[in-house]
């Protein structure tokens, strides 16, 4: 039994592609997707963070599995090479 081959991909940007900076990512499930909310932090006090959410992502459940696979992968590289990434408690919030 032959298998097709694999389709050739190409990848290309649109006008509306932006690239942009976050500190913060926001995680929200339901039973059909995944919804990751990014934005930026800022710290104007010792006790006060806000948050300025800019852009939205909907993601299928198999691509969301997807891009921890790819994440766990890279992080784990980036650890190899420059040492354990700690991480603030205080900053590792509940998911949404």
């Amino acid at each position: 039994m032959a298998f097709p081959s694999e389709p050739k991909i190409q990848i290309l940007t649109t006008p509306e592609y932006r690239e942009s900076y976050s500190n913060s990512v926001q995680v929200r499930v339901n039973v059909w997707d995944f919804f990751l909310v990014f934005g930026t932090l800022h710290q104007s006090s010792e006790t006060e963070v806000e948050v300025r959410n800019f852009q939205g992502v909907y993601l299928s459940p198999q691509q969301a599995k997807a891009l921890l696979t790819l994440l766990q992968q890279n992080v784990q590289n980036y650890e190899n090479t420059f040492g354990e990434i700690k991480l603030d408690p205080r900053m590792v919030g509940p998911v949404h």
